[in-house]
């Protein structure tokens, strides 16, 4: 089913402005309502190419401004610390009706409105999003209206679920769904080195474990049951998964799970201070 959404300007198409694209022209009945901005002529070029009007800051200095010109949102796709800065370069030429989108980590909505006067979103979506399973946290600004809101909660479903919560909880979301992915990448490295400590090849390892995990969601996903009730489904009383599990229990791995959380939650606060 296609969807017909606003007009949409994306300015930066990196890793999560290139996947809410990808999600959006997958959609949208016109993707050429989309208008976005790159880096450089060849990435514009193969943007151009998905159906949409793309200019590049390589070629075009006032490609944002373009960008921007009758656009209803707005979604400002770079890193933290070039946010505020692209804020101020469009806001003297953006309508006035338009919201404005971040997607970035630890710029609050307050900073944002002390630059934009008119409605602000601030979301937090993931990297699963390039494939169609990200999920996004969604806060709403001040001047935000509900239509508002309904149009950048159908954007950011086109890539996945989206959450929307109070702003102070944006930044635990954020460590759960923003930074989760890569937790379990990293879990899944550690499982991969041990693996090869036990002399499988590096192709073995990679299909034991990267199937394994594959494997494992799939199975909660479309089983209906809770972890809780498939973990206990493995685990024999007495065998050799309830020997693994006792020695992560030992560990706390809840703790260090909390601890992780915690540092994260205080680098978006640090980040938000400038």
């Amino acid at each position: 089913m296609t969807l017909s959404l606003p007009r949409i300007a994306i300015l930066g198409t990196g890793h999560m402005g290139g996947a809410i694209l990808s999600g959006l022209t997958h959609t949208l009945e016109a993707p050429s309502t989309i208008r976005v901005t790159t880096a450089t002529a060849a990435s514009a070029r193969v943007l151009a190419g998905k159906g949409v009007e793309a200019r590049s800051l390589e070629e075009d200095a006032t490609a944002n401004q373009w960008a921007i010109e009758q656009a209803d949102i707005i979604i400002l796709g770079v890193k933290p610390h070039y946010l505020l800065g692209l804020l101020e370069e469009v806001a003297p030429s953006a309508p006035a009706s338009a919201v404005m989108v971040s997607i970035a980590a630890g710029i609050t909505v307050a900073q944002m409105e002390s630059i934009w006067p008119g409605a602000v979103v601030r979301t937090m979506p993931n990297t699963p999003s390039q494939v169609g399973k990200g999920v996004t946290g969604l806060s709403s600004g001040s001047q935000v209206s509900a239509d508002q809101v309904r149009s950048v909660r159908e954007v950011f479903e086109t890539v996945g679920s989206v959450l929307e919560v109070e702003e102070e909880s944006l930044n635990a979301l954020s460590t759960f769904s923003g930074s989760g992915p890569a937790f379990v990448y990293f879990f899944i490295e550690r499982f991969m080195e041990v693996a090869l400590e036990h002399g499988f090849t590096q192709e073995q390892a990679t299909t034991m474990v990267q199937g394994t995990f594959a494997g494992a969601m799939e199975l909660l996903e479309s089983s209906g049951h809770t972890p809780e009730e498939l973990r206990e489904a493995v685990t024999s009383p007495g065998g050799t998964t309830q020997a693994a599990l006792e020695v992560y229990r030992s560990a706390d791995l809840s703790a260090i799970i909390r601890d992780a959380s915690a540092a994260a939650i205080a680098r978006a606060q640090e980040m938000a201070k400038g």
